[in-house]
Parts: C-alpha cells; structure tokens; sequence
C-alpha cells in the first residue's frame, strides 16, 4: 500500500530543495521519503509556482460557483423527493 504524503509536507521538501541547503538525500531522509519524490515535488513547485499568484481570484470564484451548484442540487433533489411523496399521497386519495 502505498504512503499518502501530506501536501505541506511536499511544499516544504520542494522549498527546502530550492533553497539548497541541504542535498536532495539529506532532505529524502529529514523526511522519510525517497530522493525522486524530492526531486518530482520541487520541480512541479517551479513549474507551477506563477500559477499560484495568477489564478488566485478564479479559483476563489470557482469554488463559489461549485458551492452554488452543489446546492442548486441538493435543492432539486428535496423537491423531487417532495413532488414524488405527494404524487403518492394524491394517488391514495383517488
């Protein structure tokens, strides 16, 4: 089975491999993974670093319109339930 690293644990590898204080396998071994995932995690912090900075605000504005969605949903789905009990109720009346 496979070990779940915590993603700030990876920030903080990839930032101590930038600053280049300490090697790659000294930073592997500070924080029990291997010297590849170090080396993975840093250079997806340089690639994606200006991303970070650009794509705040739609990001933000993307997690609000998902919330909206979710419950657009949840309201639609309570309707269906009530609109079905009441079909029911109504059928029983007849």
């Amino acid at each position: 089975m496979r070990k779940k690293i915590d993603p700030a644990i990876k920030a903080k590898a990839a930032v101590d491999a930038l600053k280049g204080e300490l090697t790659i396998a000294e930073i592997a071994a500070k924080y029990q993974v291997h010297p590849n995932m170090v080396t993975g995690w840093r250079r997806e912090l340089l690639d994606n670093a200006a991303g970070i900075f650009d794509h705040a605000k739609e990001r933000r504005a993307a997690a609000d319109v998902k919330e909206k969605i979710d419950g657009l949903h949840k309201a639609i789905g309570e309707i269906t339930m009530e609109n079905d009990w009441l079909k029911k109720k109504l059928d029983l009346l007849k």
